[in-house]
């Protein structure tokens, strides 16, 4: 079978199955002798945090950043130590060894006048080798269960104008692109 089942289990964690037989158990998952490809979508903490290192780095080698994996171990520690962001992580079981393939980071933003939290998603990047899997859309998925779970109105993310793979993949999970607003100015400052 070429089909993708969806398993969620405690502690954020989204298994997705493939090539699996339908009538999957949970155990089953777990001895793996039934599925020739697992993906684990699950937040990480400081601790696990070397999971993400070398996808993080590769974002911002993606975006012409000089590559430093130090200081990308560096930054995530410091946001999963201090709480200041959430990182999920897709890792790929494939005959019993778990790689990471991909990963998403959110930051939450508050609104004093509206006296809520939402999130940005700011970073999401998916190893070159596993795109066209549905890797992206499946950590974008995980991210707003975790945003809806956690009370969020909604959560934002901006990608480049000439992004336009990313740009159908967010409409077709139902973004929308938001037109300048005519009420605010947004401002910034370099410091």
């Amino acid at each position: 079978m070429n089909e993708a089942r969806l398993l969620v289990t405690p502690h954020q964690t989204v298994l997705l199955l493939h090539n699996c037989s339908l009538s999957l158990t949970a155990e089953e998952t777990r001895s793996g002798e039934i599925c020739t490809n697992v993906m684990e979508i699950k937040r990480i903490n400081s601790s696990e945090r070397k999971l993400a290192v070398d996808l993080f780095n590769q974002y911002r080698v993606f975006y012409q950043q000089p590559s430093d994996p130090a200081l990308a171990d560096d930054y995530l520690r410091q946001r999963l130590e201090n709480g200041e962001s959430v990182v999920f992580v897709a890792l790929e079981n494939s005959n019993g060894k778990e790689l990471p393939v991909g990963f998403t980071q959110l930051y939450p933003v508050y609104s004093s006048v509206r006296a809520v939290k939402n999130w940005i998603l700011n970073d999401l990047y998916v190893d070159a080798a596993h795109r066209q899997k549905g890797i992206g859309e499946q950590l974008i998925n995980t991210a707003l269960q975790f945003a809806g779970g956690d009370g969020a109105n909604y959560v934002q993310l901006e990608t480049a104008v000439d992004n336009l793979s990313a740009q159908k993949l967010y409409e077709r999970i139902g973004f929308e692109k938001q037109l300048p607003d005519n009420d605010f100015l947004l401002y910034r400052i370099r410091i």
